[in-house]
């Protein structure tokens, strides 16, 4: 009887055992099932924002439901079974929750830091001394500060310091920043400004004029004084280059006007000065008499006998070798044609020739 029933086990135990086979043989797969089916992690907490822009000391303290067996991470770190996280500074923060499953949930929590400046108005005055000229650096000011206490102050973005004065300082717009400790700070503005010097100055400019020559080429010059500032002028023509000689020659007729620069730049301007020919001189006047009525029907505009218009004044100037020759020493021949002229006629000519028969001879 013990014999049947301990082969009746084995063949029930053998079907069982060519079942499973057959299931596997038959490529059938059993799927675990999922653990974090139908669970829900929610994250809470509270905050303690930190107490100033720069420290690190805010908190979050995050709980979580929906399954039990938490752990937490702040930021992507390490998971602590703590959901209290601390020395926090001002910013965003994402805490992760998860079950021993691994089964979790997020919250983001912003912590904020207080606006200390909030309400707080910080003005800026002070009193300025200005340089004693556009080139000295000597100027100053003595800036202060209302609203806050704990006062700082820099210079056109320069370094802090305890002080408000500035000293050493030249012509310019300076801006004056007041910061207190927690940063919150005041501007404010100042111009320094040199005297000028040049108030109450009058400089007057004269002038001394040399006309031209006749049948030269810019023989004009004008001579400049200058009184009424400070010694050491420079002068310009015409609103030129300023130069330290008072004379401008080599100038040909028309207008001038001359500026004159003293030693601390003030200016005073002259009156409009004409530059026009010279007179004839009296030698030249009594020539140009003589060949006129003895030359001229012979060499004029008309009649040009040797290519020579003697009607033109600077053509008896340019040609007066040629006239002392013919009229006074005949040679080649004696001119003009009717013989020569009376010694006191021929004489003129000589002593104007021989005075550099220029027109202004």
């Amino acid at each position: 009887m013990k014999q049947l029933i301990s082969f009746r086990s084995f063949v029930i135990t053998m079907i069982a055992i060519v079942v499973v086979i057959y299931s596997c043989t038959k490529g059938g797969t059993t799927t675990p099932p999922d653990p974090c089916a139908g669970i829900t992690v929610t994250v809470s907490g509270t905050t303690t924002n930190p107490t100033s822009p720069t420290a690190t000391d805010g908190g979050i303290t995050a709980a979580a439901s929906g399954s039990s067996g938490f752990t937490f991470s702040l930021n992507g770190g390490v998971f602590q079974s703590s959901g209290s996280f601390t020395n926090l500074a001002a910013g965003s923060y994402t805490i992760t929750a998860k079950n021993g499953n691994g089964c979790s949930g997020s919250a983001s929590f912003i912590l904020t830091a207080p606006n200390l400046c909030a309400g707080v108005t910080i003005t800026v005055t002070g009193t300025i001394t200005n340089p004693t000229s556009s080139v000295a650096a000597n100027g100053s000011i003595v800036a202060t500060a209302t609203g806050s206490t704990g006062i700082t102050f820099n210079i056109n973005g320069g370094v802090f310091q305890p002080s408000g004065t500035f000293n050493n300082l030249a012509e310019g717009v300076f801006t004056i920043i007041a910061k207190n400790g927690n940063g919150c700070s005041g501007t404010a503005n100042f111009t320094l400004a040199a005297p000028n010097v040049c108030t109450g100055v009058t400089i007057n400019v004269t002038n001394t004029v040399t006309g031209t020559t006749p049948c030269e080429t810019n023989t004009g010059a004008i001579t400049a004084t200058a009184t009424g500032g400070t010694a050491g002028y420079t002068f310009s023509l015409n609103s030129g280059t300023f130069q330290s000689s008072n004379v401008f020659s080599n100038l040909a007729t028309g207008n001038y006007t001359i500026t004159a620069k003293d030693a601390n730049g003030c200016t005073g301007v002259s009156a409009v000065t004409a530059i026009s020919n010279l007179p004839a001189g009296t030698l030249f006047a009594a020539v140009r008499t003589l060949v006129q009525n003895n030359c001229v029907p012979c060499h004029s505009g008309t009649v040009a006998n040797g290519g020579m218009n003697f009607s033109v004044d600077c053509n008896i100037v340019n040609n007066k070798a040629r006239i002392k020759a013919r009229a006074v020493d005949a040679n080649p021949s004696a001119m003009p044609q009717g013989g020569l002229l009376p010694a006191a006629e021929r004489q003129k000519i000589t002593d104007w020739v021989n005075a550099g028969g220029k027109f202004t001879n």
